[in-house]
């Protein structure tokens, strides 16, 4: 039995069983484990995969499989699949109406909503920056400097899609005069994806800002490299060459 979707895509939540090794020596021994994943099919023949947290809510990286591959050794869940996808939900409502009190400076009432969507899924990028975000509004920088911790242990914090996040957040660093953490961040970034000519303007701000002119320039000459026609870079080189710093 699968579960398909309006387009006629598989969407569900599936299980499957696999063998671990628990304890060590002469304990040591093989038992059954059932890994539970919220599936969806991305095109004809290819599977996103993403495991569920112990209140059932997708969360972590994500892997593909084929169509074949899962309907050959996954069981359907589909007495899980209202709970998981209603689960899911509450966390992107919680996050996006943390994002519209944020941007209208109620940063309490945002922290609350955020802090709403971690409760389920205390990995979800989207609140953990929100939350980061607040705090450093309200200038609570020691308390700001734990999320961004938890943060760069979020390996998903770093995908494409939440470049933009990243971005802004670099920006608040900086504004906050936190230009080591900043460095750490787009550093962080970069080293996941380094094709991004905004975290290299954006790292290269940052080191100008602390005072490292030279690990400036390399950062805003690559930034150039990959966008020529990078406006803000090529500001930042002609000033850095007018002021003798390139």
């Amino acid at each position: 039995m699968t579960i398909p979707t309006q387009e006629g895509l598989i969407e569900g939540v599936f299980s499957i069983e696999r063998m671990a090794r628990i304890g060590t020596g002469a304990t040591a021994k093989r038992v059954s484990q059932t890994a539970l994943y919220y599936a969806r099919q991305m095109d004809e023949s290819t599977i996103e995969l993403q495991g569920l947290n112990q209140k059932n809510v997708p969360f972590g990286p994500t892997e593909q499989i084929t169509k074949e591959q899962l309907l050959a050794d996954y069981l359907p869940m589909p007495q899980l699949f209202k709970e998981v996808v209603g689960n899911l939900r509450q966390v992107q409502k919680a996050v996006a109406r943390g994002d519209k009190f944020r941007k209208r400076g109620e940063t309490f009432t945002a922290e609350y909503e955020y802090a709403n969507a971690l409760n389920l899924d205390e990995q979800n990028v989207r609140a953990n920056f929100g939350i980061g975000l607040c705090l450093l509004a309200r200038d609570e920088t020691d308390k700001a400097k734990q999320v961004f911790e938890r943060i760069l242990g979020i390996d998903s914090a770093f995908a494409d899609e939440h470049k933009h996040l990243f971005n802004e957040y670099g920006i608040e660093l900086r504004k906050k005069k936190l230009f080591g953490q900043a460095v750490d961040y787009y550093r962080r970034a970069l080293s996941l994806s380094d094709d991004d000519e905004n975290l290299w303007y954006n790292l290269a701000r940052a080191h100008f800002e602390r005072g490292d002119f030279a690990k400036a320039l390399e950062g805003v000459t690559r930034c150039l490299e990959l966008d020529n026609g990078h406006d803000e870079g090529r500001k930042m080189l002609d000033y850095m060459t007018r002021k003798g710093l390139a």
